[in-house]
């Protein structure tokens, strides 16, 4: 699997959330580049930005870190938070971001998820949070009454190039990944499925590796990285680096993850 190591950005600063709360965030770190060059050093080959204001807002609120952070790093990087529209999207590929993480559009604007799949094949990911089963939006304040399997079922006809599946009430709490969710999920879908949400220690990580067979081939991993009850390095020696597509050139290309 792909070991994916997450920069929450909240305020230009890298914070964890607990379970999406934004009143419940703890600060990591007031420079997110020297995070995302730590990352990089430790093996990484691939980052996860969030824009936590930007998904609250419905607008993109720290691209200045995320531009930052791309030049800084040879590295691809999947961006989510605050893109419901194209011009958000093909402005952000403008940045040097390889990936665009869409969310709270694939509910309430599906038909836009598939232009831009089309716009930018291979580029364009979708985020499905979901509670109990059902997607959440606009930041995780707001649960839809569409549920996660038939979302992701209807974005992978899309095109979608990936699905990323948080369980929000393990999101930042430590307490490992929801395997059955995961499970079914990636079971019902012929699209790779990124596992996001609860890793602990480094067993989180080995219990999903059962789940490959079955289409996730990723794992987003958090707030374990900064507390240190996860080392990348060890991460990545347990569970290898996976290659579920080719990385992209920057800029909006006609090949895009």
């Amino acid at each position: 699997m792909d070991v994916i190591p997450a920069i929450d950005l909240l305020e230009g600063r890298c914070v964890r959330l607990f379970q999406g709360d934004y009143a419940q965030s703890q600060v990591f770190s007031d420079n997110p580049v020297a995070v995302a060059r730590q990352w990089e050093a430790e093996g990484a080959t691939r980052l996860h930005l969030v824009d936590l204001d930007g998904a609250k807002a419905g607008k993109p609120e720290n691209w200045q870190a995320i531009s930052a952070i791309a030049q800084a790093v040879d590295l691809p990087i999947q961006v989510g938070g605050g893109l419901r529209d194209a011009d958000r999207v093909s402005a952000l590929f403008e940045l040097g971001v390889q990936y665009a993480i869409l969310g709270t559009v694939a509910v309430e604007n599906p038909e836009l998820v598939g232009q831009l799949c089309q716009q930018f094949p291979g580029q364009i990911i979708v985020g499905i949070d979901a509670r109990e089963g059902k997607v959440a939006t606009r930041g995780w304040l707001e649960t839809s009454e569409v549920m996660a399997v038939e979302l992701a079922q209807r974005m992978g006809e899309m095109g979608a190039a990936a699905i990323i599946y948080t369980d929000i009430k393990r999101d930042g709490t430590l307490e490992g990944p929801n395997l059955d969710a995961l499970r079914t999920l990636a079971t019902a879908i012929d699209t790779p499925v990124i596992a996001s949400g609860g890793v602990s220690a480094l067993s989180d990580l080995l219990s999903l590796l059962g789940l490959v067979p079955a289409g996730v081939t990723g794992v987003i991993v958090g707030k374990a990285l900064y507390t240190g009850d996860v080392s990348l390095k060890q991460a990545i020696r347990a569970v290898g680096q996976g290659r579920w597509q080719d990385v992209p050139p920057a800029g909006g290309s006609s090949v895009i993850a």
